[in-house]
């Protein structure tokens, strides 16, 4: 029977494809914003400034966990659950900014899915270095 940590990642895809399904099918209730082309006007306003200091500070603020986990390559201390919850959240984050077409939420969005996403797999590695070491003993 699989433990609670191994079926974490089976989870978080389950949520995530769940999660994409969904939105696949808000484009016949025309909540897929059409005018993305003016997510990349180069001009700011201020809003948009706030918004990416905002997002930078939240965006890398998993950033010490995850320098921690690779330099001790240890997962002790790493939720993996709470990192795949965020990375689901931060999907929807993404659609939301396309939505308002808001450049920040959508660019800082898809950087913290990255970096999340980075948190999971970074942990799913050294917990299973570690299983490993550990039934060699």
């Amino acid at each position: 029977m699989a433990r609670g940590s191994e079926r974490t990642p089976l989870v978080a895809l389950t949520i995530v494809l769940t999660s994409l399904l969904v939105l696949s099918g808000c484009r016949g209730l025309d909540l897929v914003p059409h005018d993305t082309q003016s997510l990349l006007i180069s001009r700011l306003q201020r809003s948009e400034i706030v918004g990416i200091v905002a997002g930078f500070g939240t965006t890398f603020a998993a950033m010490p966990d995850l320098i921690t986990m690779l330099r001790r390559r240890s997962s002790a201390g790493m939720n993996p659950r709470m990192a795949s919850i965020m990375a689901v959240f931060q999907i929807l984050w993404v659609y939301y900014g396309l939505l308002i077409a808001s450049r920040p939420v959508v660019l800082w969005n898809v950087i913290a899915v990255l970096v999340n996403s980075l948190s999971v797999c970074a942990y799913r590695r050294f917990a299973r270095m570690e299983r490993e070491r550990a039934l060699k003993r």
